[in-house]
């Protein structure tokens, strides 16, 4: 199974109870799943950051997954965007480009729970709501183990981001993300 930093996984299908209810369901129609590990972690650690200092793990390596929603002619767009840990999804032009909206802002942390089924700061690509887009960051690809979300905050999920990138639904997109401005103390 797969290892990165001191995390090593087991088989994600196999330990369910490490998962969101949304997570199991979609892996288990999914035809990757069994390229799938989880592993279990301290909740507290759940952000990017803390995770990345306690597991050891390099901050190129993980991705993190964030809702964001616009609207147009009265219909709103929602997408979830997965990008490099090291890097932040530009939602003000090429997520606001690809939704086809005037505004675009990210989904209240509220909304975000309760329409995908997962706990706030474990939302992964994994098992989305039908209607949302999936838009991952072309750099994923090139992750050989990536670390994201399971759904809640007492795990993580590894895998290739080759095989991330064959989500159903996804849209591997270049340059969906850009590099934080070191200058404004972004991380």
């Amino acid at each position: 199974m797969l290892t990165l930093g001191t995390l090593t996984a087991v088989s994600a299908l196999e330990h369910p109870e490490l998962l969101a209810t949304p997570v199991v369901a979609a892996l288990r129609e999914w035809e990757h799943s069994p390229e799938i590990g989880v592993v279990p972690i301290d909740p507290g650690l759940a952000d990017t950051a803390a995770c990345a200092a306690a597991y050891r793990l390099p901050l190129d390596s993980g991705a993190n997954c964030v809702v964001v929603a616009g609207k147009r002619d009265g219909q709103e767009r929602i997408a979830a965007c997965l990008v490099r840990t090291d890097t932040r999804t530009d939602v003000n032009n090429v997520v606001k480009r690809l939704l086809d909206v005037r505004k675009c802002s990210f989904l209240s942390m509220e909304r975000a729970v309760a329409e995908s089924g997962m706990e706030y700061g474990g939302i992964t690509p994994i098992g989305l709501p039908a209607g949302w887009r999936l838009l991952i960051d072309s750099r994923v690809l090139d992750i050989d183990v990536t670390v994201i979300g399971s759904g809640i905050r007492g795990s993580k999920i590894l895998a290739p981001g080759a095989v991330l990138c064959a989500l159903p639904r996804a849209e591997v997109i270049e340059g969906l993300a850009g590099y934080p401005e070191r200058s404004q103390g972004n991380t």
